[in-house]
This record gives structure tokens, sequence and C-alpha cells, in this order.
């Protein structure tokens, strides 16, 4: 059996055996736009890895192949001095788990290779960033499970890379994330392994996370972060302050205007928004993982609305993007009245909604204390090892990270208000500071993920004003299912759904005669 496959256009098989990262991946080469070169290796050698309790046989002679393939595409060396191959190694399972499996960044930078990186730039500090940059993931990713030092050698710190991704699949974290999200254990992970691109390289480098549309909202326009100078881990971690995807247009504004048109080719093969991870070296933009965005509530019904608006998908292929259990839900609410509310900090709203609760300044307390009452878990910044008291609290809020932070992605994914980057916010043991004013564990506070708002007390809450694009997807309902009463919204949808399941039956009878 074969372990591995290339990033190529000819390869053609499903997420279950690439992953889904490399399957997008494999997408975005055919559609023109520019990506790494690099390979994967498949879940099935997790399989082989997780019944074995070892990597499996053959494989170290593929990655070997895979690798010299590599360094011919590249014209660089793996561990070498003279220009030397550099790549990154990260997860990619069939379901995406955001942030809960282990990346290793720079792998390949020896000692010499380092400085052979250092003499081709002609900057040693860059080399020795991009060196500390390894020794930091790699101590990450072995975090939970324990290993050996990392080796200086390319081809054993390869070896070591794959087994912590393989291995981060089991990690307490994972499990639990798959456990909320009900994905099965046994689906496993790829590993993708590519020629790096360094967002640290320059002051035109950098790295970034764009969705192509509003996430909280559906606007159609790009919404993210970019961080200037620094590497991936760096923008969904939370640690560093980032700046809004639009300050790409006015630094680099060919890296924009590639990046606009990149999202606006993904959408038309979607036919749904986008979620894009991408680094920009030296002024050049190279895309590094793409997924549909999968919106939900108002900015799904909005997304529907505009793409049929835009002929990108019909009427009632809008109608069928949005369940009548989504109009179920409560509207989104907000703040009823921000000028009468006492006002704790400002931050970037990350997931729409309010939420009251008791601060909790730790993901253990925030479990604890969700036994008996609703909680608000308050960090510096989230990290996989917080999961638990995500799960556990109504709302989050951090000191620092954006809108495509740890915490905004799990909190917008679980459908939990958020306010991330309150840029005065300091946590203690027992207590946060904010605003001039120190506030005790258990306190009382509210958090408007719409307006990026947290406010003490338990404030009037209000739902949102009339939603034009729903009431434009439920005339098209009613246009469906010849109804024009004034009945709630989820019936009326049904009712079309009706309507066009039973159309779909009656065509494929036909087809079938």
């Amino acid at each position: 059996m074969s372990w591995i496959r290339p990033l190529s256009t000819e390869v053609d098989e499903p997420a279950d055996v690439l992953g889904a990262k490399a399957a997008g991946l494999v997408l975005l080469r055919r559609l023109g736009l520019p990506v790494p070169p690099g390979f994967v290796v498949t879940t099935s050698a997790y399989r082989a890895f997780r019944q074995a309790g070892r990597l499996p046989d053959g494989l170290d002679g593929e990655l070997a192949t895979a690798i010299a393939d590599l360094e011919r595409t590249t014209g660089r060396t793996f561990g070498g001095p003279g220009r030397p191959l550099v790549v990154s190694v990260r997860s990619g399972g069939e379901v995406s788990m955001p942030g809960m499996m282990s990346t290793v960044l720079n792998v390949g930078l020896t000692t010499g290779a380092t400085a052979g990186l250092a003499a081709e730039t002609g900057d040693p500090r860059f080399a020795l960033d991009s060196r500390l940059s390894l020794l930091t993931s790699f101590a990450a990713a072995i975090a939970e499970q324990g290993g050996p030092p990392l080796p200086d050698e390319a081809v054993g710190q390869l070896r070591l890379a794959v087994t912590a991704v393989l291995d981060s699949w089991d990690t307490p974290r994972a499990r639990t994330y798959r456990q909320l999200h009900d994905v099965p254990d046994d689906l496993g992970t790829a590993v993708v392994v590519q020629a790096m691109v360094f967002g640290n390289r320059d002051p035109d480098s950098g790295t970034g996370v764009a969705f192509s549309r509003d996430p909280d909202t559906g606007e159609p326009m790009p919404f993210g972060e970019v961080l200037f100078g620094r590497q991936g881990d760096e923008v969904v971690s939370g640690r560093s302050l980032t700046r809004p995807l639009a300050d790409l247009a006015e630094r680099l504004p060919a890296v924009w205007a590639a990046l606009r048109q990149a999202m606006e080719r993904i959408e038309r093969h979607y036919r749904d928004a986008c979620y894009l991870e991408f680094t920009v070296e030296a002024g050049q933009l190279w895309l590094l993982q793409v997924r549909p965005a999968r919106f939900v509530g108002a900015a799904a019904v909005r997304l529907a609305v505009d793409l049929a608006d835009q002929g990108i998908i019909g009427r009632n292929a809008a109608l069928l993007r949005i369940s009548p259990g989504q109009l179920r839900q409560p509207r989104t609410p907000r703040l009823a009245t921000v000028d009468e509310a006492d006002v704790l900090g400002r931050g970037r709203g990350a997931g729409p909604g309010v939420a009251v609760g008791r601060v909790a300044t730790t993901a253990d307390r925030a479990a604890r204390m969700a036994a008996t009452g609703p909680v608000i878990l308050v960090r510096p910044e989230t990290s996989p090892l917080d999961l638990h008291g995500l799960a556990a609290a109504v709302g989050v809020v951090t000191a620092r990270g954006g809108p495509a932070s740890h915490a905004a992605v799990v909190a917008r994914a679980m459908g939990k208000a958020a306010v991330v980057g309150v840029a005065d916010l300091v946590v203690t043991d027992d207590t946060i500071r904010i605003g001039g004013r120190t506030i005790a564990e258990g306190t009382v506070i509210a958090v408007d993920g719409s307006a990026g708002i947290v406010v003490l007390g338990d404030p009037p809450i209000t739902g949102t004003g009339d939603d034009l694009h729903l009431r434009q997807l439920l005339d098209w309902a009613d246009a469906v299912s010849g109804d024009s009463s004034d009945r709630p919204g989820d019936v009326r949808l049904e009712a079309a759904h009706a309507v066009l399941a039973r159309r779909q039956s009656a065509s494929s009878g036909r087809r079938a005669h």
C-alpha cells in the first residue's frame, strides 16, 4: 500500500483519504491559484499507525522519495547548508478541527541549514527567528504526548514531526472537540507536508486568514486579519496584535488584489462563501488552506439571498440552503441601551449575540462554575487546552487576538458570544482588571459579541430589527408553496421545502422511466 500522494492536479481522491486540507489544496491548484508544493500522508497511514503504535512499514522510504521530489521541484536541499529546503508539517482530517491538532513549522532547519538560510538571505536574524519557531512549535506538538528531543538532522526532524501530528488526533483536546461536534473518532488525520513560505521574511511578508464575506453578518466584503512579519501560528493563537485584513490594501495592494481575485474564483467554484489561510513572502501571495465558510443564522440567510441575486445559485437552491430549524432559533440579541450600560471595555466582536454570566478566569473554574449557572470565560487568550472551559461557558472575552484567533473561531463554531482583543484587560488568578476597575471572579457581566462590548451586570437585551434578507427569502418560499399567509417563517420555509422535494422526486421518477 502507498501511504503518500503528491499535492498535484492529477490526484483524484476524496477528503476521507487526503484529508480536507489536502483536498482543498488540490482544488486550489486546479483553479490555478498559488499553493506551495508538497505531499500528503494519507489517513490510511494514521489508521495503520494507530493499530501498530508506530509509523507503518514503508512510510520512511516513501517520505525519502517524496522529499527528493520536493527537492527537485524547488531546487533546494533538505537539511543542506546551501539553499536549504524547509517544510511545514500540518494536520488535516476529513472534518476541520480548528486549532485542535499539532502543526510543526520550519522542519529541516538544522544548525547547518539555519546557517545556510542566513547566508542565502543575508539576514541572520530571520534565520534564527525561523529556527526558534521550529523549536517552539515542536515543543508544543509533544507537550501532551512527551517524546524525544528534536534531532539536529532533517530526516529525523521530519519523522518526529509526522509522528507528533498523527499522535495529536488522540489528545484530550481533540477528543473533547470531536465529542462536542459529533465527529467520529475513527476518521483519523492526514499529514500535509509543504515547502515553507516565510511570513517572517521581511516587511513585505506576513500571514493571515480571510473570509470572503463577514461570517457574523454575511456582508459581501472580505473579512479577517493579517499579521505582518510573522508566521501563521501567531494569528490563530491570539498571542499577537493583528491588523484588519483591509490593511493589506494599503500596505501591499498587489497582494490585496490577488487575494480578492482568488476569493471570487473560489466562491464561484464552491457556490458558497469561503475561508482561506494565507502567507505572503516578499510580496508573493501563497494560499495554505481553503474550505467553505459554513455561515449560520442571519449570516447564512444573507449569503443565500445574495448568491441568488448574483446568479451564482438559483432561488430554489437558496431556499434549500436554510433549514426551518434555523428560523426557529431566537433572533440575534443586542444590548438594548448601550448608552445607559456600565461599559467595562471594548474589543472586537467575534461571535454575534449577547451572553450574561459570572466571570471565570480559568477554563477549569469555568467548567466547575457552569454547574450552578452561566459563566463568561475571561482569559488573556485561549488555546486548545481551554476547550472544556469554552464548551461550558456561554460567552468568552480575551485580552488579545482578533476575529480569527482560537477564541473567536471556536466561539463562533459553538454559537457563543465573544469579544476579543480588549486592549486594557488584565487577567489574574481570581480577578480581572478592565476599564480601570478590578472585577472579582464570580461577578456578573454581559458580552455583546456583535458590538464588541463588555458591560457590568445584566443589562436589558433586545432582538435585532427587521431583516430584509429574511423577508426576501420568505417571499421566495411563499412563491414556491403558494402560501400567502402570515404564518411563522419556519413553517413557510418548511412548506417550500416540501414542494421542492416533491418536484425533485417527480423529476427523478421521470428520468428513471
